[in-house]
């Protein structure tokens, strides 16, 4: 059996991922071959979509966004991501278990006693009305009923876990400050989600799989559970492992693929590439050995900002007072310095926040 190393698994994912060289994919279709972006912090996936697509301009996904062709909502891993309107409405009825037992995981004693299915029907009653609110002003509907639980643990039961909200525009759109408001998916895209299909072989699980392996792989079940959050997906591997390659990575995993996905040569050059918080290329793994190194692993979840120098986090960035400042995580050659602030220059021209210049070490 192939086995692939770190740099050969490296280089799949980057040219999966768009960050071996951009592409001109439009905004949507790119959202959904990256099956989605993590977006809790709302002004990250415009960085990440400009790290990825050619001549990437942001009022492309402010349309997409107003249009409905992208939504954001509550999905992978009970984060908020931003995704097409069809793999929401595809994919929130498989994530619906998961969703509830993190919030009454992470609440267990806040929400004892509560009947998780009376408080979805409450919500569901209360934004019949097809007004967008916020969290507060849902919890407040509903507190008499549940005067029990901390509002922000009954808004969030509610709106992470028991009825599937998009949160609505300007939240998200390029340079503005909004707050969150909330509508039903299915009434912000005026369509119903699709019920989960019944029947043998996680059908739902089978096209996650597939998905998934052309935006991240090859890759282990675990990494696949890691990235969606979900258990019981070994009945969609196995009702898919026919058509899949099979590989084995440095430490004896086993490794699923699709045949005709791009797997580069592990020599193969990868430019530098600024990278959004939270961003999937990095939290897509169980095992992210393939692109930072262990000493690292607790930027990737604290959200910080990173650089991809010949693939791999090898800095991290912020802006502030003016500048983009850039922070090796080790001492870089000389044409790894040339190539880090050629591309931080263009990504201080895209910003567009008044940044006067690149500050590359840790010196303020």
């Amino acid at each position: 059996m192939t086995i692939l190393d770190n740099r050969a698994l490296n280089r799949a994912t980057l040219a999966r991922q768009h960050l071996l060289t951009r592409t001109d994919t439009p905004v949507p279709e790119a959202v959904a071959h990256l099956c989605g972006l993590q977006a809790q912090e709302p002004q990250e996936p415009f960085i990440g979509l400009w790290s990825r697509l050619a001549g990437f301009e942001p009022g492309r996904l402010d349309d997409a966004l107003t249009g409905r062709t992208v939504v954001r909502t509550h999905l992978m891993r009970r984060t908020v991501h931003l995704v097409t309107a069809g793999d929401a409405l595809a994919w929130r009825a498989r994530h619906d278990t998961m969703l509830r037992q993190r919030v009454r995981g992470t609440y267990r004693n806040e929400l004892a006693g509560i009947d998780m299915d009376e408080v979805a029907a409450a919500g569901r009653a209360v934004t019949a009305d097809r007004q967008p609110r916020t969290m507060r002003e849902l919890v407040q509907a509903l507190e008499d009923r549940w005067p029990g639980p901390p509002r922000r643990v009954l808004g969030e039961l509610l709106v992470a876990a028991l009825v599937p909200m998009a949160q609505l525009p300007p939240r998200g759109l390029w340079q503005q400050r909004a707050g969150v408001r909330n509508l039903p998916l299915a009434i912000w895209l005026e369509r119903d989600i699709d019920p989960l299909p019944t029947g043998d072989g996680d059908p739902v699980g089978q096209r996650l799989l597939r998905r998934y392996l052309a935006a991240y792989g090859p890759a282990a079940g675990a990494d696949l559970r890691a990235w969606c959050g979900l258990t019981g997906l070994p009945a969609a591997v196995k009702a898919c492992r026919e058509e899949l390659v099979v590989f084995r990575d440095e430490r004896g995993r086993e490794l699923l693929d699709l045949p005709d996905a791009p797997r580069p040569h592990p020599d193969t050059p990868a430019p530098v590439r600024f990278l959004p918080a939270f961003d999937n290329a990095v939290l897509g793994y169980h095992d992210r050995s393939r692109i930072i190194d262990a000493p690292h692993l607790g930027l990737s979840v604290a959200g910080h900002r990173t650089v991809l120098v010949d693939g791999r986090v090898t800095a991290t960035w912020t802006v502030r007072d003016h500048r983009l400042h850039i922070s090796p995580l080790r001492p870089l050659t000389a044409p790894e310095q040339e190539a880090v602030h050629a591309e931080a220059q263009d990504l201080a021209t895209f910003l567009d926040e008044g940044i006067e210049d690149v500050r590359l070490g840790t010196e303020d």
